[in-house]
């Protein structure tokens, strides 16, 4: 060890670093490319050879020409997949079918299943809760 200095071990750590920091943006732009719908097949084709023929600059490119659209697409799918979540929550604490005051008591027994198992979050449950009680 006494050939290699102590600068040398962290920038060899630099280069490491920043190659794996490379493979994620190259697996991101990749997923990005197959993600967008309003890209055609051959330009998606034509990105994905640029991208593969050559890495750095096709990256580099990629996020300066797309980067816009590839931000707005990662927030219309964190929105989608916020809508599917509470949609989900909604169904799964939907009504019972039952008759009376035991259709208010069994569903929030169901609430509180759903709390403890971790299904709902508490800000959650309590406004479940105050719509059964309401």
């Amino acid at each position: 060890m006494d050939d290699y200095p102590l600068l040398n071990l962290f920038l060899t750590m630099l280069y490491f670093f920043l190659w794996i920091m490379w493979f994620f943006l190259l697996f991101k732009v990749i997923t990005d490319l197959f993600r967008d719908h309003s890209l055609s097949g051959w330009g998606k084709a034509g990105w994905l050879i640029v991208v593969l023929l050559l890495p750095y600059l096709g990256v580099l490119l990629y996020l300066i020409l797309r980067g816009r659209s590839m931000h707005d697409r990662d927030v219309t799918e964190a929105k989608e997949q916020e809508a599917a979540f509470r949609s989900y929550v909604r169904k799964a604490a939907g009504p019972d079918s039952g008759a009376g005051g035991s259709e208010h008591v069994n569903e929030l027994a169901r609430l509180a299943d759903m709390k403890r198992n971790g299904d709902l979050t508490p800000e959650e449950y309590e406004r479940a809760k105050a719509k059964v009680l309401a």
